[in-house]
């Protein structure tokens, strides 16, 4: 998958752009705050459906504008095709070559990027939440039925959550209606743990022999799912999350919230066969996430017959050189687009470069 043009009008302190990419690596360089994460976050919305700094679009507005368009054209295995976005006036428009969507989630699974950016950094020692994130924004680009499952999930918990929390201040609930939450919970948390569970499995070959490469062969990478439950099957994984929820209902409803469930579960990372999110250095914490997210390619490649785009936001300057080099030294078949605040330790015979300042783009020839 290649992006051709970026068209971009009143996004943020972007007036108007009308930005073209090649294959291999792009850089877009310059000072900081002249608009380069902004053209990034904005092909990225077409990818994840939303901004990655979790703006609303009304954020997104360019100052003194009532609104922002916004389109890519980009070529998959089979042809060119087209996404745009317009916000106005509180109005949304989606469309894909020309035809209208009417939903975000229908944008989702067409485009598919894979973004590295500085807060990614801190994807090890950082919370569970963040690595579930990673996961769900990783499987659903590959799965786009993932998302409306995670979307039920959410509903279905934010329910069961309210009458846990009406018992907890001792109000009369219906037993059978939070019964059947339960159940419904139990149901959909299943069918997401096999998604996490096997996506991690497919992760973890290509993410060790890449974190093997980059490390000279020092350091040994394997993933695994955390959870409450366990399970060779769907069936038995529903089961067993009914079971969990039944045997501790008097403590969740004494806390007024749901204790287990997908939303608990975490991605445990080892190196050398110990946590890494107790012992790694900041190096190799860098390494492990620099080799998930190229593995996160990769797995979308065979997961769909083709590369995504490779984002890079800023992050290549916190890396060493070698590590830099192992990036951009030999793309292939690999689009990468990458920021940075100047284009120094970049080889310009191989990388397509463009100056930003203030909002304008200038593609060097």
């Amino acid at each position: 998958m290649i992006l051709n043009r970026l068209r971009v009008e009143n996004y943020r302190n972007i007036s108007f752009a009308d930005l073209s990419f090649d294959s291999g690596v792009n850089l877009l360089f310059g000072e900081n705050a002249q608009g380069k994460t902004n053209a990034l976050e904005c092909i990225y919305s077409f990818a994840r459906g939303k901004s990655f700094r979790s703006a609303k679009d009304e954020e997104l507005v360019r100052f003194g504008e009532k609104g922002f368009s916004s389109e890519i054209t980009f070529s998959d295995r089979e042809r060119e095709q087209t996404l745009s976005y317009c916000y106005y006036g509180g109005e949304r428009k989606r469309l894909r070559n020309g035809v209208t969507l009417s939903k975000q989630t229908e944008m989702i699974g067409h485009f598919r990027a894979v973004l590295f950016y500085p807060e990614h950094l801190q994807l090890i020692k950082g919370g569970p939440s963040e690595r579930r994130s990673f996961l769900n924004i990783a499987i659903s680009q590959c799965y786009p039925a993932y998302l409306k499952l995670y979307g039920d999930y959410s509903r279905i918990l934010e329910n069961r959550n309210c009458l846990l929390k009406l018992s907890q201040k001792g109000l009369s609930i219906d037993k059978n209606e939070l019964e059947i939450w339960s159940d419904a919970l139990a149901s959909v948390a299943a069918s997401i743990w096999i998604y996490r569970k096997s996506y991690i499995e497919r992760l973890t070959q290509f993410a060790s022999p890449l974190l093997s490469d980059i490390s000279g062969k020092k350091e040994a990478l394997s993933l695994s799912y955390e959870s409450d439950v366990s399970g060779e099957n769907e069936k038995e994984i529903r089961e067993a999350y009914r079971l969990l929820f039944r045997e501790n209902l008097m403590k969740e409803i004494s806390l007024g919230c749901s204790l287990y469930g997908i939303h608990r579960d975490d991605l445990n990372v080892l190196i050398n066969g110990i946590s890494a999110r107790s012992f790694a250095s900041q190096g190799q914490q860098r390494s492990i996430v620099l080799s998930l997210k190229l593995a996160e390619g990769e797995l979308s490649r065979s997961l769909t017959g083709e590369y995504p785009v490779f984002l890079f936001d800023d992050v290549l300057s916190e890396l060493d050189e070698y590590r830099r080099s192992y990036v951009l030294s030999d793309p292939g078949e690999r689009q990468f687009i990458v920021t940075a605040c100047e284009d120094s330790g970049f080889d310009l015979s191989l990388v397509h470069t463009t100056l930003v300042s203030a909002g304008s783009f200038r593609k060097k020839e």
